[in-house]
């Protein structure tokens, strides 16, 4: 088993295909197909963000003909679809990936990021639809007055060396190091 094989996580895959039925409102799981094997043609995928985000792929463009070259062009529109839906660059995954099943792992990764960034579109959260992944951290800025910070400069932070006449003086570590003459 190599490390990617290594790398996935079947409760994920099953809670992505869950997330996936929910969105389409319809089963995508049929025989004994495995996870990449539904996912592989791109058409899912392709579906499901045209479902977030309506009209991100033209209906036209998703080919059902099964030949690699359009499998891989389902999987690659799918990619610049949730980039441009506000899925971060880093968080998606290469074509070959899915393709060639090389890491399926990222895959998931994606989905997951995918699910992460619906819960910052407000038409998402107001459909009541399920999420997938933990919520997007948000920016906390604070604004502090410039006599907040003059009282900060005094106040003198434990990496100074003060912590209030606490020492290590008299602490033993083990056995003491003894030198003989």
């Amino acid at each position: 088993m190599s490390k990617k094989q290594a790398a996935r996580d079947p409760a994920q895959e099953t809670e992505v295909l869950n997330w996936i039925e929910s969105i389409l409102g319809t089963k995508v799981r049929e025989g004994n197909k495995s996870y990449e094997d539904i996912l592989q043609n791109g058409i899912i995928l392709c579906k499901v963000i045209n479902v977030l985000q309506p009209g991100s792929i033209n209906e036209k463009k998703i080919d059902t003909t099964g030949t690699p070259f359009k499998t891989m062009q389902n999987i690659t529109n799918f990619n610049d679809a949730i980039k441009k839906y506000g899925v971060p660059v880093g968080d998606t995954f290469q074509t070959t990936d899915l393709f060639e099943k090389k890491d399926v792992g990222q895959v998931t990764r994606t989905l997951y990021a995918l699910g992460r960034t619906c819960q910052t579109h407000p038409e998402y959260i107001s459909s009541n639809k399920p999420v997938l992944g933990p919520k997007l951290s948000v920016e906390n800025k604070r604004e502090f007055t410039e006599e907040q910070i003059a009282a900060g400069k005094t106040v003198i932070g434990l990496q100074a060396g003060f912590n209030k006449g606490a020492s290590q003086a008299g602490m033993n570590m083990g056995n003491s190091r003894h030198i003989v003459d």
